[in-house]
Parts: structure tokens; sequence; C-alpha cells
């Protein structure tokens, strides 16, 4: 199967193992993705709610983004959404999830790369405060997890370009990802 990036350009996805791949469970997890980053972030709570730093430009994972062409955005989701899988020849996404939690599916798409095929499932947000460094060419997407919504701050080091993204159905059979509740 192939994804589409625009009508002219696609490229070959992965032919992956079922499942979910290999769950991180530490940021620096011997299994991720090559070239993914994760970090803890740091809330601060008090008796109003919490406060939380996305990112400093020029410092921690957003270190190389240009200031002229880095862009915040936000996605605000209900329990239950999926939203995947989706890709980027050139950006690099940094996502800070907010509030709620997120099931993160990874799958490296890079026919170069040392892991191509390999998939990566990882649990952040309120219990975990993970920021996620993805780079171009891993197919990236995530479910809501839990009873509540989710809010999902990302920082990209572009601005949005259509034809920069390709998108994958969440579903596609050549990345067979679960996105069944796994502990039953």
């Amino acid at each position: 199967m192939s994804a589409t990036i625009s009508p002219s350009v696609s490229i070959e996805t992965p032919h992956c193992e079922p499942g979910i791949g290999r769950i991180l469970r530490t940021p620096d997890s011997k299994d991720r993705i090559d070239g993914v980053e994760i970090r803890p972030f740091d809330l601060w709570p008090d008796d109003r709610g919490y406060f939380l730093e996305v990112t400093r430009l020029r410092q921690g994972l957003a270190a190389d983004f240009p200031p002229e062409t880095t862009q915040v955005s936000a996605a605000l989701s209900y329990p239950g959404t999926i939203k995947a899988f989706h890709f980027h020849r050139h950006q690099t996404d940094l996502w800070v999830p907010a509030q709620g939690m997120f099931q993160v599916a990874l799958v490296d798409m890079r026919p170069d790369s040392p892991t191509y095929g390999v998939k990566n499932t990882l649990y952040a947000g309120a219990l975990k405060p993970w920021q996620i460094r993805i780079p171009p060419g891993v197919g990236h997407g995530y479910k809501v997890v839990g009873e509540g919504a989710a809010f999902l701050v990302y920082v990209t080091n572009r601005l949005y370009n259509p034809k920069d993204e390709g998108r994958i159905p969440y579903d596609d059979s050549s990345i067979a990802y679960d996105w069944e509740i796994q502990h039953k």
C-alpha cells in the first residue's frame, strides 16, 4: 500500500507486524525509533490548576527550530478519537500533551533508517508528561484514552505546508496498528 503526500507524490508504507509495536515506558528506551526524542516536562500544580511551559525556542527539544518559521498549534480531541496517520517529508513536530491522555502511535517510514518499519507506542499526557519530538518520515497519530477530552499543543519547525504532509488511514493494513484496548 502507498501513502499519498500530494496527488503526484506517493511512498510505499512499510509492512509491519500486526499490533502496537514496541511500548516505550521510559524516555531513553532503547526501543525508540531512530531520531525520536522524548523528555519529561514539568507541571507546576497549585490550588488554582497547573502551569506548564510548552517550550523555549533555541533550548531543549526545539533548540534547532528557526524562530522565523516555528509554528505553535493546538488540537482538542474527545475521548476515543483517533487521529492517524500522517507524516512529513521535511517538518519536525514537537508534541506536548497538555491535558488528558494520549496513546501515541509512531511508525518509521524511512527506508534508509535502521528502524524502518518499527512501530512504537507510548502513553503520554496527564499521567506521563512527556514532550515527543517526531522527525520527518516517521508516521504518527494518536488515540485519546480515558474519559475526558485531551489537549495537544504541538510546535513545528516549519510553517504548515500541505505539500509536505502525507496521510495514511488509521486502519492501513500495511501498518496494521491495533487501536483496540490492549489490557482487557
